[in-house]
C-alpha cells in the first residue's frame, strides 16, 4: 500500500504517481490510500490502480486508525510504504499492529528553521519517533539525510533521489501554445510558479519579485498556477499591487508540461525541500531556474551555471535575478541546457523504482 495525505497532486503525489506507474506488475500490486479526494486519486483509477480515501486533515489522527487497520486487513496488504510525516504518522501503528514491513520515505522533514522552538522540537521528536519504527527510511537527498542525523540522530538511511518521467517532460515534444490564452507574447519575459500554494513555497515572494522586476521592465510577466491554504492571500497581493494585468493566476492545473513549455524561468522560493519534483521537471523542460538553497535544491544548481541560487525570503535578489536572466539570452539558454543535462543523467522516474523495488524485495524477505 502506497499512502499519501492528500489527493491534490503536488511534489510527493506526482511521485508517488510515477512510482506505481514504474512499479514491476510481475512482482507488486499496488494499492493506495489518500486522506483527502484529488486529481491524483483520478489518474490512479485511470490507470487501473486502487486508491481509497480516508478522509482526514490531521496529522495523526487516532479516529481513523481502526479504519487503517481494516482496510489493511480487507486488501491483504503485506507492505506499507508512507510518503511523507502526515501520511507516516496515521500508518504507522497500524502497521506495527498488523506486524507489516512499514517503509517511511522523507519528502522534506517536517520541522525548520522558522518554526518555534516547541514546535520544531515536537516536529523532530515525531519524525525520530516514526525513523525509530520504520524497518526502512528513504531520504529525497544526501542533505536530507544529514539533516536528520544532525538534528535527531538519524541512523541508516538510503538516499534515493527523486525521478520524473522524462517521456512526459521532454522538451522537445509537442505542445498547446497557451501564451496565447494567457495574454503574453512572444516578447514578454514570463516568470513561473506551479506549486502548492503554501507557506513552505513562499507564494508571496514570487509575487513580489515579479512586482518589483515588472517596474523595472513591464516585459516581465507572471504565470502563478497553484492552489492551496494561501490562494485568499495570494489574490488579496495580487488585487492590493493591481497585478492582474501582467499576472495570470489560475488554480490547480494538469497540463504541466505545457505550462513550463509557456514560461522563460521557473522561480521556487520555498522555505523547505526536500528534493522538489516540480523544481526536476522545469529542469528536464529545459528552463532557466532561480530558487533558494533548500536541502535538494543545492545539491542540484550550481549559481550560474545551471540556474541561480538566491537568499531565503529575499524577493528583491529574486526580482535581481529575472532581471538577470532577461537581460542575458545566453545565461538564460546556458542555465536551462545545464539543468536538462542533470535531470538526464540521474533522475528518471523508472530508476527510483527499481531502486525502491529493490528495497521492497529486502524488508519482505525479512
Amino acid at each position: 500500500m502506497e499512502v499519501i495525505r492528500q489527493g491534490q497532486i503536488g511534489g510527493g503525489e506526482s511521485h508517488l504517481l510515477d512510482l506505481v506507474y514504474y512499479l514491476d506488475k510481475q512482482q507488486f500490486e499496488p494499492v493506495a490510500l489518500s486522506f483527502t479526494t484529488g486529481e491524483m486519486v483520478d489518474r490512479l483509477g485511470q490507470m487501473g490502480v486502487k486508491c481509497h480515501v480516508i478522509p482526514s486533515l490531521k496529522a495523526f489522527d487516532w479516529s481513523v486508525q481502526q479504519q487503517v487497520v481494516s482496510l489493511l486487513r480487507r486488501e491483504q496488504i503485506q507492505l506499507v510504504h508512507a510518503h511523507g510525516s502526515r501520511a507516516a504518522s496515521n500508518m504507522l501503528w497500524p502497521a506495527r499492529h498488523l506486524g507489516l514491513p512499514f517503509v517511511y520515505t522523507v519528502h522534506g522533514w517536517s520541522f525548520h528553521d522558522d518554526q518555534s522552538w516547541a514546535v520544531r522540537t515536537a516536529r523532530a521528536w515525531s519524525e525520530k519517533l516514526i525513523c525509530r519504527f520504520a524497518h526502512r527510511v528513504i531520504c529525497v537527498s544526501q542533505s536530507n539525510a544529514a539533516t536528520g542525523c544532525q538534528v535527531f540522530g538519524l541512523g541508516q538511511a538510503d538516499v534515493i533521489e527523486n525521478g520524473i518521467n522524462l517521456e512526459r517532460f521532454n522538451p522537445d515534444g509537442t505542445f498547446k501554445n497557451l501564451r496565447d490564452e494567457f495574454g503574453f507574447s512572444a516578447d514578454d519575459f514570463v516568470a513561473g510558479f506551479i506549486a502548492r500554494c503554501t507557506k513552505q513555497k513562499s507564494p508571496l515572494d514570487f509575487l513580489e519579485a515579479v512586482r518589483l522586476a515588472h517596474t523595472q521592465n513591464e516585459k516581465i510577466k507572471g504565470l502563478f498556477v497553484a492552489e492551496g491554504d494561501m490562494d485568499a492571500e495570494v489574490d488579496a497581493f495580487i488585487g492590493k499591487h493591481h497585478m492582474a494585468d501582467y499576472v495570470y493566476r489560475s488554480r490547480f492545473r494538469t497540463d504541466v508540461p505545457d505550462l513550463l513549455h509557456c514560461i522563460d524561468a521557473y522561480l521556487l522560493p520555498s522555505l523547505w525541500e526536500g528534493l522538489s519534483i516540480a523544481l526536476l521537471e522545469a529542469m528536464a523542460m529545459r528552463k532557466a531556474i532561480i530558487a533558494t538553497p533548500t536541502d535538494g535544491t543545492k545539491e542540484l544548481l550550481k549559481d550560474g551555471d545551471n540556474g541561480l541560487v538566491v537568499p531565503f525570503s529575499q524577493p528583491r535578489q529574486l526580482a535581481d535575478a529575472l532581471l538577470r536572466l532577461q537581460a542575458s539570452g545566453e545565461l538564460k539558454t546556458r542555465c536551462g541546457q545545464q539543468a536538462h543535462a542533470m535531470v538526464e543523467q540521474r533522475f528518471n522516474a523508472r530508476r527510483v523504482a527499481e531502486e525502491v523495488e529493490r528495497i521492497y524485495r529486502q524488508v519482505t524477505s525479512k
